[in-house]
């Protein structure tokens, strides 16, 4: 067990460091982009679909909340979290719409959406990309994998190339929490 363990556990070592290595710049991107966002008044928008969604409302938390220093909060919002709405339009419409409408109704030109896929192909986070382009909304992907259809949809598409799912959500906090620290520190140095 203590080896499978250690197997494990190197694997999501060396699966982080290639996807820092392949996505620096797409990171330093994305980060910029939420200084500008923030600075300007807008807002941050994180969804996804199962762990993803998870990471959504956490990274969300850590701008609203703080990440490591005291300061104001961060204008972020995961669309993964009102019930009523997911709900309403899956039902009414279609689970493949409930990102891109509530984008619709709250997003703003200069808003950061931050898309979560680890296969870069769920429809919801491609029709809302569809949707934020539209309303000039910067879009960024996280994936893994090859990308898929979401990082050649996105502006900036930080892609994990790994095919396994725990390594991509691992590496994909580990970006986030980079993010975090990168825009904190606009705001705090």
């Amino acid at each position: 067990m203590k080896n499978k363990i250690r197997s494990i556990i190197q694997d999501s070592i060396a699966v982080k460091q290639q996807a820092i290595d392949s996505n620096i710049g797409a990171v330093e991107k994305a980060a910029q982009a939420s200084i500008d966002c923030l600075k300007a008044g807008g807002t941050l928008f994180f969804f996804g679909n199962g762990g993803s969604a998870a990471d959504s409302q956490h990274v969300a938390a850590e701008f609203i909340g703080r990440f490591q220093k005291e300061r104001r909060a961060l204008a972020a919002m995961a669309l993964t979290t009102d019930t009523s709405v997911l709900t309403c339009l899956a039902n009414d419409y279609s689970y493949d719409i409930v990102f891109s409408r509530q984008l619709e109704g709250l997003g703003r030109k200069g808003d950061v959406a931050f898309g979560i896929s680890t296969s870069g192909k769920s429809k919801n986070v491609l029709k809302a990309f569809e949707t934020a382009k539209a309303r000039g909304i910067t879009t960024v992907a996280f994936t893994g994998g090859n990308g898929g259809p979401a990082a050649a949809a996105a502006d900036i598409s930080i892609v994990v190339p790994s095919p396994v799912t725990a390594r991509i959500q691992e590496s994909h906090i580990a970006i986030f929490h980079a993010i975090c620290e990168v825009v904190e520190d606009a705001f705090i140095p």
